[in-house]
């Protein structure tokens, strides 16, 4: 099947070209997705794309079009495409439902330690050779109370890490997980209650119309006062201006944040020599109590290996019936 991949990076290529192993056509474009750059898929009957590509209704229409057929996602959320246009037009859709949920949860892990102990700002006093420790306090996780915004496979994957910590555990989900109660005597509650006990805050939901801009203004005046706030999720779950407030009157005492609400434009992207012009962002990076990671958690061989392998079983199933287990559409 004749397939363009856009959006590729250096980091995931090898693990496409590995997992292909010639059986499809593939072409590959650095560029991303968008109604200036459908026509590159011409003559393709699939394209492969990535979270900063733009499938819009419009750009789905000229895809449609062109003849492509498919749309795999490398990916497990699908929110940058539109897909009730989709459907309208026939063409199928398939995301990665799961590739080594261990890695996003992992490196939520990794920010709540590093905002808690402040090694950014450790690592800056060493450089300047101030060895004075008075701006370095952080508090013991041990016995703290963490709440998980989603209990899907990497919530649970985070929920079981946290338990090995010896934290208490309180979830929000609609859809409660019984065998993560049995792991880890998490409780499940409502989201006020959830604010308004945990010490540390997780996002690990996916973005839709329930969960867009969840923590707004007044969802962060439930938070209890000097939590910890940390989203490797979505961007656009979380209103950063409200966010930047909740940090400056001391709701949140520190967030560390691999996603960020306007990130297509920046993140993935070599913009050394014409920086972001996005003062929203520049607030956000410049804050001393934030730190920020270019949406990199699920940057492990083991996920690029799922990610690649699903993805080109994704093709094989298009090509053998013109249907795919993974389909979201």
């Amino acid at each position: 099947m004749k397939t363009l991949i856009y959006s590729i990076h250096a980091f995931d290529r090898p693990f496409l070209e590995t997992a292909a192993k010639g059986k499809h056509a593939i072409q590959f474009t650095d560029l991303s997705l968008s109604e200036e750059t459908v026509s590159l898929a011409e003559g393709c009957e699939a394209i492969a794309l990535f979270t900063g590509d733009h499938a819009s209704a419009e750009v789905l229409e000229q895809l449609h079009k062109i003849g492509v057929k498919y749309v795999a996602l490398r990916s497990v959320g699908y929110d940058h495409v539109d897909l009730e246009k989709a459907k309208q037009l026939g063409l199928k859709v398939a995301n990665v439902p799961a590739y080594s949920p261990n890695a996003i949860a992992e490196h939520a892990v990794a920010l709540i330690l590093a905002i808690n102990r402040k090694l950014a700002k450790s690592h800056d006093l060493m450089e300047s050779n101030d060895f004075r420790l008075d701006e370095l306090v952080g508090f013991d996780l041990f016995g703290k109370t963490v709440g998980i915004i989603g209990t899907g496979k990497i919530g649970a994957a985070f929920a079981r890490i946290m338990h090995g910590f010896g934290c208490k555990l309180i979830a929000y989900d609609p859809e409660i997980n019984a065998e993560l109660i049995t792991q880890t005597a998490i409780r499940y509650e409502n989201l006020e209650t959830l604010c308004a006990q945990s010490d540390v805050i997780a996002i690990h939901c996916p973005l839709n119309a329930e969960t867009k801009q969840m923590f707004n203004k007044s969802r962060f005046a439930q938070v209890k006062k000097g939590a910890l706030f940390v989203n490797t999720a979505r961007g656009g779950i979380v209103n950063t201006v409200d966010l930047l407030e909740a940090l400056d009157n001391g709701t949140i005492a520190a967030a560390g944040l691999d996603v960020y609400e306007f990130e297509k434009p920046i993140y993935f992207k070599d913009l050394r020599i014409t920086p972001p012009a996005d003062a929203l962002f520049e607030r956000l990076r410049n804050h001393p109590r934030v730190m920020l990671t270019g949406h990199q958690a699920f940057l492990t061989n083991e996920a690029l290996e799922g990610i690649a392998e699903t993805t080109i079983s994704n093709l094989d199933q298009w090509q053998e019936s013109g249907e795919s287990e993974n389909e979201v559409n």
